[in-house]
This record gives structure tokens, C-alpha cells and sequence, in this order.
């Protein structure tokens, strides 16, 4: 006949050794850590499958999304300066060897602010506060050249994309509706997320240094803007190209050395800005 025994089971069996908040920190810690991974993991594929996207669709987003891009200028001066952009922007078109579906358009904004930046469509946005910091028309083809080697680099829709998954997996997360992520798509959320990469930047640069050089025949006050910038990194406000253009010395530092490469003994000097171009 089988016997059967009831000990006594230690006090405190079932009871982990460590804290049951200390426990769950690193339950919470782990999957947020999955999470990150996972989010971080679809931003890349969305912005490899973005770059896909034909640019005709693109630009027919970019139109549908057309209430952040500046208005067009009103004043005769402004019109003036715009058109000056746009010619500038088509030589370099040129020299850049755009596919011939791939139109580039500059908009013009009397703002102070220092920046300029490329969007989605092709559509390129100049501020009178980075004219103003411009010594001559090669220092202003240098930054134009950049802008637009972001489009022909498909950055902007590249960013558009990671920067959507992130927003709906977050919003997925949150349990945000649908309205609250098209209202973000729509409106202000979508200039901010059109930030580049290390690695982007340096490509721009790369492309634009020689873009200038077959227009100009070299590459004299390409550096001029970010000298500028330079110069104001000890002011209290730090200029808006801060913060999408980082590492200002170390491009300062490879523009140079590009130039030093490709020195021409009889080359023209810079060419200047037509007056109207700086403001009163």
C-alpha cells in the first residue's frame, strides 16, 4: 500500500529574491526595448521601399500636401529675386544631368531665417536670411546644389517614409485614430521629419561640389555658407541649419580639400550677387 508524506514546505518558496518592482522594470525595460528595435527596423524598410516610388507620385503627393511651401511672391523685388533662383537652379540642372522628369522648383521666403531646404516633389525652399549671409552667386550655387542633389538622391521621400512608419506604429501603439495621423501628415508634421542623415549629407555635398565645378570651372566660396555659419556658432540663438546640417567644421574641412584637389591656375574669380538679391 503506497504511502503518501505532507511536508512542510519552506516559508517563502514561491517569493522571488529580488523585488517585485525590480522585476517588472525589467519586464517593461525588455519589451521596450523590442519595441525600439521593431520601430527602428520598419523605419529602415519603409524608407528603402519609399525610394521606389516613381517621382511623378511623388510630386502629386508633394502638390496634395502644397499648404507649407511658401506663397508666391508677391512684389515685383521678390518675383525678381525668385526668378534669379529658379534660373540659377536650372544651370545647375543642367550641369547635374537631372533626369528630364525630375523638374526642380525653387520657392522664394522673404523670412530672416538662415536655412534652406529640399521637400518632397522636387520642391526646393531658399529664405532671405541665407541669401544675406552669401558672399557671391558660387556660394549660392553651392548650397542650391546640395538641395537639389537631395532630390536627386530621393532624400526627402526617403525621410517622408521612414519618418510615416514611425508615426503610425507609434500612433498604432498609442491607440491614436486614423484622423489624428492624417491631420499630422497634412499639416506642420511633415516639414520636420525631412531631415537627413550623416551619411545623406555628405553624399549632397559630394554631388553639389561637382556640380559647381563643371559650371564654374571651380569651386571658389563653395564653403562660404557653412564659414558663415561657423562664425555664428558662438551667438546665444544658433542659425535653423544647425539643426539639419551638423558637423559644420568637418565639412568646412572636406569642401576645402576638394577645392585643394581641383585648384584651376586660370580660373575667373567669384561671380557676384546681382544687388537686388541681398536685402535693404
Amino acid at each position: 500500500m503506497a504511502e503518501y508524506e505532507n511536508p512542510q514546505l519552506p516559508e517563502g518558496i514561491n517569493v522571488s529574491p529580488t523585488h517585485p518592482l525590480k522585476d517588472f522594470a525589467l519586464l517593461v525595460a525588455g519589451i521596450g526595448a523590442l519595441l525600439i528595435v521593431a520601430v527602428l527596423a520598419l523605419s529602415l524598410l519603409a524608407g528603402q521601399l519609399a525610394r521606389h516610388i516613381p517621382f511623378e507620385q511623388e510630386r502629386a503627393l508633394a502638390a496634395s500636401l502644397g499648404r507649407w511651401l511658401p506663397q508666391p511672391p508677391d512684389s515685383p523685388l521678390d518675383q525678381q529675386r525668385q526668378h534669379y533662383l529658379q534660373t540659377l537652379t536650372d544651370r545647375l540642372c543642367g550641369a547635374m544631368e537631372l533626369p528630364p522628369n525630375m523638374p526642380i522648383t525653387v520657392h522664394y521666403s522673404s523670412s530672416k531665417t538662415i536655412n534652406a531646404m529640399a521637400t518632397l516633389g522636387g520642391h526646393i525652399v531658399v529664405f532671405q536670411g541665407l541669401i544675406d549671409t552669401l558672399p557671391s552667386e558660387n556660394a549660392l550655387a553651392m548650397v542650391l546644389a546640395h538641395e537639389i542633389a537631395h532630390v536627386r538622391h530621393r532624400d526627402p521621400v526617403v525621410a517622408m517614409g521612414r519618418g510615416f512608419a514611425v508615426m503610425l506604429a507609434l500612433s498604432s501603439l498609442a491607440g491614436i485614430g486614423d484622423g489624428a495621423l492624417q491631420q499630422w501628415l497634412a499639416g506642420v508634421g511633415m516639414l520636420p521629419i525631412l531631415s537627413f542623415s550623416r551619411s545623406q549629407e555628405e553624399a549632397a555635398d559630394s554631388t553639389a561640389l561637382q556640380a559647381v565645378l563643371a559650371l564654374y570651372g571651380h569651386v571658389g566660396d563653395a564653403a562660404a555658407f557653412f564659414e558663415a555659419l561657423a562664425r555664428r556658432q558662438s551667438m546665444p540663438e544658433s542659425p535653423t541649419m544647425f539643426n539639419t546640417h551638423p558637423d559644420v567644421e568637418q565639412r568646412i574641412a572636406r569642401i576645402r580639400d576638394f577645392s585643394a584637389r581641383h585648384v584651376n591656375s586660370d580660373q575667373a574669380p567669384a561671380t557676384p550677387l546681382p544687388a537686388f538679391m541681398k536685402a535693404s
